[in-house]
Formats: structure tokens, C-alpha cells, sequence
């Protein structure tokens, strides 16, 4: 699974050829979550709400490219571009 952020022990991902709705995946420690791009909400797993605020912060900001790599990832040779971190 393509790495496209790391910031504050968070790292996100995505796969290609995923499910819908278009989504990333988040992992930080032994939690993680699937977090839909378009509303910010957890479709599966559990974020603690210090990390969940810090995604959904960096998802506003990145909307657009997260959905450029989403549309990336239906491809058959998917080229996931790297997003900034929160800083």
C-alpha cells in the first residue's frame, strides 16, 4: 500500500484499484481507519480524536490532490504522487 503522507506519527495511505467511496487509509500506532475524502468521516476503524482532528485538518487542505490520486488509483499503473504533511 502506496505511503502519500507522514506527519505526526500518522501515516497515510492508498490502494490501488480501492473500494468506493474514495478514501485514504490512516494508521497511527496500532490504530488505523479508513476516512472518506469528500466528508472527512471514518468509514471503518478508530482514530483517537487528537489524530482524527490532525487527518481531517490535513484532508481539507489537501482535497484536491487526495482526489487526484484517487482517480490515480483506478489506472492500471497507478503513479501515486507524495502530499505535503501538516506542518
Amino acid at each position: 500500500m502506496p505511503e502519500i503522507s507522514r506527519f505526526y506519527g500518522l501515516i497515510i495511505y492508498m490502494y490501488p484499484k480501492d473500494h468506493f467511496p474514495p478514501h485514504l487509509h490512516a494508521k497511527y500506532g496500532e490504530d488505523w481507519a479508513e476516512i472518506s475524502i469528500t466528508t472527512g468521516e471514518i468509514i471503518v476503524g478508530k482514530l483517537p480524536k487528537r489524530a482524527m482532528r490532525l487527518v481531517e485538518d490535513w484532508i481539507e487542505l489537501h482535497t484536491n490532490e487526495l482526489l487526484e490520486n484517487w482517480k490515480e488509483s483506478l489506472s492500471e499503473n497507478p503513479n501515486f504522487k507524495k502530499i505535503e504533511p501538516l506542518n
